[in-house]
């Protein structure tokens, strides 16, 4: 059984909002998880991830963080209670609904442990797949937090000679006969 979660959140048709869905599916498609891993396409459900946030030991949630006092491009990981103790400015639904789903989850009785692995974008407005300048420099620095923080947690990987660059990615997410939402 599977205890360990990422989910990648966000909205990939208002360009940086996508960087958790486009983390997520790289990770998904380039690498190699022991224990096992479960790569989950969480989009905009927002509230709807909550029975997961009981179902799993551990959760990694990939995202943006519109975080004004820092620069596009600057990534934190943060635990649930550091996440939810800032007083950051949230700026989009997906952003509001996830703070609150982890503030619902942590008054009950089980919840999996958390951490928040953000990077702040430079456009949410845009409707457009893919990353700003800002974000497509941080990618390699986005990929390796969230690494770190799985082998901060008794993960191990292994990269995947044959998988997808970004540009895949970013293409596959554009492209509207490509079905790619829940699960990837």
């Amino acid at each position: 059984m599977t205890t360990i979660a990422v989910i990648g959140s966000g909205n990939a048709i208002f360009k940086d909002e996508g960087a958790g869905l486009y983390a997520a599916k790289y990770l998904k498609e380039n690498y190699d998880f022991t224990p096992e891993v479960e790569i989950v396409d969480g989009g905009t459900l927002g509230f709807r991830l909550m029975p997961m946030l009981q179902e799993f030991e551990r959760i990694i949630i990939v995202n943006t963080s519109s975080d004004g006092s820092m620069e596009p491009g600057t990534i934190a990981a943060r635990g649930c209670d550091e996440f939810l103790g800032e007083s950051l400015v949230k700026k989009t639904a997906n952003e509001v609904e996830i703070a609150e789903m982890l503030q619902i989850c942590s008054l009950t009785e089980r919840m999996a442990e958390t951490t928040v692995v953000s990077i702040v974008p430079e456009d949410i407005v845009s409707v457009e797949v893919g990353l700003a300048g800002h974000r497509k420099g941080a990618w390699s620095s986005y990929i390796e937090t969230i690494l770190r923080e799985l082998a901060s947690i008794g993960v191990s990987y292994r990269q995947r000679g044959e998988g997808m660059t970004l540009e895949t990615i970013l293409n596959a997410f554009a492209d509207p006969s490509i079905e790619h939402n829940r699960g990837f």
